[in-house]
C-alpha cells in the first residue's frame, strides 16, 4: 500500500484542515511535493464536507450549503512540472474509508441547485447506499444492486492567473444575461465561504474574492464527473503553474453518465492511490487543451441493456435544432416512465439513472433537425426481468419504500 500523502479527519470540519480547499486559485500553496514516478495515497472527504447524514430524512439535502463545495485534497506539487507540460496521473486504486463505508445520492431542490430534470422533480430527496465489496444497494430503492465504477468526480491542476481571469470573465458575462435565474446560470466567485487551504491573512482574503468555484469542468479538468475515470485509468493533465498543483475529491462509488440528478452519483469519502509522471512540453507536442485519458481495463461487465432513445423535441412538443441536451433529457424521461411501470416512483427511477452504470451516448448529431441521444440501462442490475414481454410489466415493488423526504 502506498504511503498516505494527505490524511483527512472526518470528525473535524473541512475548514479546520489545511490540506483541503474549495476554490481554484494559482496562489493556493502546495501541501506536499512528490518526485516524478512517486506513488502515494490521498484521502478525501465527501464533496459536501460532511453535510449529509446516513438517515431517512432529506432535510440535509434541502439545507446543504452549496457555496462551500467541493472540498478538495491538495494541491500536490510534482517536482519539475512546468507550464506547458502534461502531468501524467495513473489512478492505481480507489476505495471507501473504513470508518465511512456508505454513500448518498440527492435530488436537489430546484431553489438550491436543482438537477437535469428539476422541472419534473423539484423537491429535495435522498437515498443512502450500503457498500458490499464492489456492490451497492439501498433501502430506498428495492430490488436493485450493481457493481460500482469508483472514480474521482473532480480532479485537476491549478489554473494560472490568465486562465482564472478568463474563467471569471466568460462566466460573468453568461451570468449577466439572466442574473435572477433559478437555478443560476453559473456559480461566480463567493468569498464568504471560501476555504483557501494554507493561504492565510490578507492574501487569502484577496484571493477568495477572485477564486473560481469548483462546480463546472474547465480546461484544467475539474468537475468532469466521468465515471470511466476509474482505477486503472491514466490521465494527462495540462500544467499551468510550476508544480502542477494536482487536487482531487468528490469521490463516487458509482455514477450513470451525466450524473443527471446533480448530486446524482453515489457520493462518498474515500481514498485514491496515484502515480505521477511528466511529459515535458506535452501540451504543444500533442495539441492538448483539455485533459485526455486512457480508460481502465476494469469495469462492471454488464452486457444486456435496454436502450432508450430521445430526440430534440422537448416535453411540450417544441422542436429544437440538433440539441443534444434536450435529446438526452428526453431519453432519460423515457427510461423513467418505463421503470415506473414496474412500480418504481419517478424519484427512484431518476436516482437509478444517476447512480447505476448507465451509458449515455450522442447517437446522431447531423440529421436535421433532430439530434438523437441514447441511454443504455443495464438489465442485470434489477432483481427481476425488466425486459418487455407479451405479458406486460408486473409491479415488483410492494413495500412502500421510496427516497427519503424532507420534514
Amino acid at each position: 500500500m502506498p504511503d498516505t500523502l494527505i490524511k483527512i479527519d472526518l470528525s473535524e470540519t473541512p475548514e479546520a484542515q489545511d490540506v483541503l480547499h474549495n476554490r481554484w486559485h494559482p496562489d493556493i500553496p502546495m501541501v506536499a511535493y512528490v518526485k516524478p514516478g512517486a506513488e502515494f495515497r490521498v484521502e478525501c472527504v465527501d464533496w459536501t464536507g460532511g453535510q449529509i447524514f446516513d438517515n431517512d430524512s432529506a432535510d440535509d439535502i434541502r439545507d446543504v450549503d452549496l457555496t462551500k463545495v467541493h472540498y478538495l485534497s491538495g494541491p500536490i506539487g510534482v517536482e519539475g512540472a512546468e507550464p506547458g507540460d502534461l502531468l501524467v496521473v495513473d489512478i492505481l486504486d480507489i476505495g471507501a474509508l473504513p470508518e465511512s463505508e456508505w454513500g448518498f445520492t440527492g435530488l436537489f431542490a430546484k431553489e438550491n441547485g436543482g438537477g437535469f430534470l428539476t422541472e419534473h422533480y423539484p423537491d429535495a430527496r435522498k437515498a443512502c447506499w450500503n457498500f458490499h465489496g464492489i456492490y451497492t444497494s439501498t433501502r430506498h430503492i428495492p430490488k436493485v444492486e450493481f457493481a460500482g465504477i469508483m472514480h474521482p468526480g473532480l480532479i485537476g491542476c491549478l489554473p494560472d492567473k490568465s486562465m482564472l481571469a478568463e474563467w471569471n470573465k466568460r462566466e460573468g458575462e453568461l451570468f449577466a444575461t439572466n442574473p435572477d435565474r433559478t437555478p443560476p446560470l453559473c456559480a461566480l466567485p463567493y468569498p464568504d465561504t471560501a476555504h483557501m487551504g494554507r493561504m492565510t491573512g490578507e492574501d487569502a482574503v484577496k484571493a477568495a474574492g477572485e477564486a473560481a468555484r469548483t462546480v463546472p469542468p474547465r480546461e484544467h479538468g475539474g468537475n468532469c464527473d466521468i465515471k470511466n475515470l476509474s482505477r486503472g485509468s491514466k490521465v494527462y493533465f495540462p500544467v499551468y503553474v510550476n508544480g502542477g498543483g494536482l487536487s482531487m475529491g468528490d469521490i463516487h462509488f458509482s455514477q450513470g453518465d451525466g450524473e443527471i440528478t446533480f448530486c446524482g452519483a453515489i457520493e462518498m469519502a474515500g481514498f485514491i492511490d496515484l502515480r505521477v509522471n511528466i511529459i515535458k512540453g506535452g501540451m504543444a507536442k500533442y495539441g492538448v487543451k483539455n485533459p485526455i485519458f486512457q480508460t481502465s481495463p476494469m469495469e462492471p461487465n454488464y452486457t444486456s441493456h435496454l436502450v432508450f432513445e430521445g430526440i430534440s423535441v422537448d416535453e411540450a412538443g417544441k422542436q429544437h435544432y440538433l440539441d443534444a441536451h434536450v435529446a438526452y433529457r428526453m431519453a432519460c424521461l423515457n427510461a423513467i416512465e418505463y421503470m415506473k411501470k414496474f412500480g418504481y416512483t419517478g424519484e427512484q427511477a431518476y436516482a437509478i439513472l444517476g447512480t447505476a452504470p448507465v451509458e449515455g451516448r450522442i447517437s446522431g448529431i447531423v440529421d436535421i433537425p433532430n439530434a438523437c441521444a441514447t441511454l443504455y440501462l443495464p438489465t442485470e442490475i434489477f432483481q427481476f426481468d425488466i425486459k418487455p414481454s407479451g405479458d406486460g410489466p408486473m409491479k415488483m415493488l410492494t413495500n412502500g419504500a421510496d427516497l427519503a423526504f424532507t420534514s
